[in-house]
C-alpha cells in the first residue's frame, strides 16, 4: 500500500450500499455462478435487462405501489426514469414485447442488482443482488411445483444445509376475507390485522363486526394454520367457500408433486402467509434459515402481471437474495472467506523468466496462480503467501 495522503474530505459510499472486498467478492461470484449453472441445468435461459427503465414501465405491473421505494431521475429528454426495484416487471415487459411470439412455456432466469430506498439494516440494503426464475405461460400446478423445487435446490447448491420453506395460497385468504368487504371502514382494519398477523387487533375487529360465528372462527384460526399436511384438513373444516376449497386442492397437488421431486420434507404449510395480496394470485412461499429474521427467498404465482403489458399470460417464479444467502452461510458456520485452492508463486533474483514460464504451466493445468511482482527470499514469500490466504507456495530459484 502507498503512504496515506491527507485529503480535504472523507471518501464514503452512499447510504444503503456496500463494498465487496476480495474474498467476499469471490464468494458472491461463486454463489452466482453455481446458481447460473443450476438454472441452466433445469432448462432456464438467462436474460439481462437495463439497470434503469422509464418509470411508467416499472409502475405498470404494481399500480404505482412502489413509488416510495424507487430511485428516480430525469434523462436528457426530461423523461422520468428509475432504477429497477425488482426483476419481475422488467421480465414481464421482455416477455410481452420481445418474446411474445415464443412458444410457451417461457422459462427465464436472472442474476443482477436491484435498487430500493430502504431503511438499511441487516439483510436489507438500498442496492442488493438477486437471482431468480420466472415460468411464463403455464397455469398448472406443475409449474408451481417446479419453481418451489428449484428454490430448494438453489439453497442446497449455495451450500445451505438447514432451511425450511413455508407454502401458502392467497386465494384461501381472499376467500375467507370475502365477507369482510361488506363491513365498510372496519374492513380495512380487519385486512391490516390479517396481513400483519396481529391477533389482538384481529380479535377486537371481529368482536365489533357482524360476521357469523363460523366466519369469525375461520379468520381467528387463519394466522395459526401452519404445519404439515394435517393443516389442509383442518383448514377444510373451517370453511365451505369454493375459492378456499379450490386453493386447498391446489396446495395438495403441489405438495404431491414435491414428493416426487424429493423435496417435500423442506416444505411446511402456512395458510396465513400473505406476501402481497394485490400482486400474487395463487400459491406463495418463503424460505427461511435459523438465525435470520427475514426470508432468504420467496415467490409465488402472479397471473395478472402481463395483462398490464397487453398480454394474458399466467406466470410463477421466485427471487432469492445473494447477500442473504452469504449471511446465512456465515451463520451456519460455512466459512465464506475460506482459503481457495490456489498458488502464490515467488521467485529469487534473476529468476523472473523461469517463474513466468512456470506460472503459465500451472495455470494451463487448471490452477489459480498469483505471481510475485518483485523477487523475494523464500522466508518472505512464505509470509506473503499466508498473509494473502493462498493455499500453496511455489518458489522458483536458480538451484
Amino acid at each position: 500500500m502507498k503512504a496515506a495522503i491527507q485529503l480535504d474530505f472523507v471518501p464514503r459510499i452512499p447510504y444503503g450500499t456496500k463494498d465487496f472486498l476480495p474474498r467476499e467478492a469471490a464468494e458472491k461470484r461463486r454463489v452466482e455462478a453455481d446458481l447460473a449453472t443450476l438454472f441452466a441445468q433445469w432448462g432456464y435461459d438467462e436474460v439481462v435487462t437495463p439497470t434503469f427503465e422509464y418509470l411508467e414501465t416499472l409502475e405498470v405491473g404494481n399500480g404505482g405501489q412502489s413509488q416510495g421505494q424507487v430511485f428516480k431521475f430525469f434523462d436528457q429528454h426530461n423523461r422520468l426514469v428509475a432504477l429497477r426495484h425488482d426483476m419481475t416487471t422488467p421480465i414481464a415487459r421482455v416477455a410481452a414485447t420481445r418474446l411474445k411470439e415464443a412458444e410457451p412455456p417461457l422459462k427465464l432466469f436472472y442474476l443482477t442488482n436491484v435498487f430500493r430506498q430502504e431503511e438499511a439494516q441487516t439483510g436489507r440494503q438500498c442496492e442488493f443482488y438477486q437471482g431468480g426464475i420466472e415460468v411464463l405461460g403455464v397455469s398448472d400446478s406443475t409449474a408451481d411445483a417446479e419453481v418451489i423445487a428449484l428454490a430448494v435446490e438453489s439453497l442446497r447448491s449455495a451450500g445451505l444445509k438447514n432451511f425450511q420453506f413455508s407454502l401458502g395460497q392467497v386465494d384461501f385468504i381472499n376467500g375467507l376475507m370475502d365477507p369482510i368487504d361488506s363491513l365498510g371502514d372496519l374492513s380495512k382494519r380487519l385486512k391490516r390485522a390479517v396481513v400483519g398477523r396481529n391477533l389482538v387487533d384481529l380479535e377486537l375487529c371481529l368482536n365489533e363486526s357482524t360476521l357469523s360465528s363460523n366466519e369469525k372462527t375461520a379468520l381467528l384460526e387463519l394466522p395459526l394454520l401452519h404445519g404439515g399436511a394435517e393443516v389442509l384438513s383442518k383448514a377444510g373444516k373451517l370453511t365451505s367457500n369454493p375459492i378456499c376449497r379450490q386453493a386447498l386442492e391446489n396446495l395438495r397437488e403441489i405438495h404431491e408433486l414435491l414428493t416426487h421431486y424429493e423435496v417435500a420434507n423442506y416444505v411446511n404449510f402456512d395458510l396465513g402467509l400473505t406476501r402481497d395480496l394485490d400482486y400474487y394470485t395463487g400459491m406463495v412461499f418463503e424460505g427461511y434459515t435459523p438465525g435470520l429474521g427475514f426470508p432468504v427467498c420467496g415467490g409465488g404465482r402472479y397471473d395478472r402481471m402481463l395483462e398490464a403489458f397487453g398480454t394474458e399470460c399466467p406466470a410463477t417464479g421466485f427471487a432469492l437474495g445473494v447477500e442473504r444467502i452469504m449471511l446465512a452461510l456465515e451463520k451456519q458456520g460455512a466459512n465464506i472467506l475460506s482459503v481457495q485452492d490456489d498458488i502464490y508463486l515467488a521467485w529469487a533474483p534473476d529468476c523472473l523468466a523461469e517463474a513466468l514460464k512456470k506460472a503459465m504451466q500451472l495455470r494451463q493445468a487448471g490452477n489459480q496462480v498469483e505471481v510475485a511482482m518483485r523477487p523475494q527470499l523464500k522466508e518472505d514469500a512464505k509470509w506473503t503467501q499466508q498473509e494473502k490466504g493462498r493455499r500453496r507456495l511455489v518458489y522458483v530459484n536458480a538451484e
